[in-house]
């Protein structure tokens, strides 16, 4: 039995694709979290300990690893990019000619 896999392009934001409201900020949120993340691991720190260096509880770095979002300013991710010893940069460049429409993006270096 051979059933018909339906494939559909994707906008490349993934929170866009799903009709979520403000998909665009919650990618940024998204790729900010990514970056904590790896800060975390590389770090070898524990949620507790991580916590602790953020002025956060426990539970909150849980949630915040495992994708809940909603409690999270861009802002507040910045601080605790910030409190794990990363700059955060943020620059404002001309849109490319060929992009249809302007956009925002985290890039990591």
């Amino acid at each position: 039995m051979n059933e018909e896999i339906k494939v559909q392009s994707t906008s490349g934001n993934v929170f866009a694709d799903l009709g979520l409201a403000n998909p665009e900020e919650l990618l940024i949120k998204a790729e900010l979290v990514r970056q904590i993340s790896n800060l975390i691991t590389t770090g070898n720190l524990t949620q507790t300990e991580t916590a602790k260096l953020l002025g956060v509880d426990q539970p909150k770095i849980s949630a915040l690893l495992h994708g809940k979002l909603s409690g999270f300013s861009t802002e507040r991710l910045f601080r605790f990019l910030n409190a794990l010893g990363s700059d955060v940069e943020i620059r404002v460049i001309p849109k490319s000619q060929s992009d249809s429409q302007a956009q925002t993006r985290v890039i990591a270096v």
